[in-house]
């Protein structure tokens, strides 16, 4: 089944953001005293194999899992270009403004894993405490790549209603860092879908991107026949959709790099979706 590409996607991270000291420099190195020295912050992204619950009025109702290896390439491959950002780049103080580059970012065996020096600036003090309180939860925004459905994998101990089964292969990773309302506060529990708080977020951002997403995020849940919590009956999946019809939007999605968010326009591409048919 061809995954959909170019809508991005917010999940939450699997354990909240954890503040450590910087590692001690060489005595020959150390002119000032370091307690002012700004910590790093290490996150858990998405821990595999774990089946969580996504209930969106924009995603549909499903359960979804990552699995080991699914992020294995987008970070060898763009693990530079991840950006390090604070409520997704939305929050009206700081903006898109970068708290660190990672130092660190590789997968473990349960899990992505990064750690982050924060940059020495004001906004980043701003937010020290609340990451040593635990405040925090974390986030990260993707792209899926390859992925897998099982649409009647029928009643389960961990699915006991039943409903279709996404299993994510592969991801493409754009961004990552602490939110104030995590879409994941524990992974071993149902998971809200981050999608609900960016639309309320582009309600009053962007409305011609909130829009785009509209009916992408309608041509999603058509194509995989998931339903909403305000849908009366059940979708139908269409299991072949037709590459050649049109991506909703006319203009195409973007990575969340410092571009204006005017130019966001996702879109539906269907790759390989004749492949599929043969």
């Amino acid at each position: 089944m061809p995954a959909v590409r170019g809508l991005y996607l917010i999940r939450g991270g699997s354990a909240v953001p954890v503040l450590a000291p910087r590692p001690e420099p060489a005595a020959a190195e150390r002119a000032e005293s370091d307690a002012d020295a700004m910590p790093v912050m290490t996150v858990e992204f998405s821990r595999f194999d774990t089946w969580y619950e996504i209930d969106s009025l924009w995603e549909g109702r499903f359960l979804e899992r990552t699995i080991k290896g699914s992020f294995k390439r987008t970070i060898r491959n763009n693990g530079a270009g991840l950006k390090v950002l604070f409520n997704h780049g939305r929050d009206m103080t700081i903006h898109q403004k970068v708290l660190g580059v990672p130092a660190r970012l590789e997968e473990r065996e349960t899990s992505p894993y990064m750690e982050v020096p924060l940059l020495d600036t004001s906004y980043n003090r701003d937010l020290v405490p609340g990451l040593q309180a635990g405040a925090y939860g974390s986030s990260f925004m993707f792209d899926v790549v390859r992925e897998s459905w099982d649409y009647d994998p029928g009643p389960s101990d961990y699915n006991p209603d039943g409903i279709p089964e996404r299993t994510v292969e592969e991801v493409r990773l754009y961004e990552a860092g602490p939110v104030t309302w995590p879409a994941n506060p524990d992974a071993t529990a149902g998971l809200r879908s981050g999608a609900d708080w960016l639309m309320e977020q582009l309600a009053v951002q962007d409305s011609a991107e909130r829009a785009d997403l509209v009916r992408s995020f309608a041509a999603f849940r058509a194509m995989h026949g998931l339903r909403t919590s305000a849908d009366a009956e059940p979708a139908t999946a269409k299991h072949t959709p037709d590459p050649m019809a049109p991506a909703p939007g006319d203009a195409p999605a973007r990575h969340v790099d410092g571009i204006s968010a005017a130019a966001r326009r996702r879109r539906l591409t269907i790759h390989d979706a004749a492949r599929s048919r043969a």
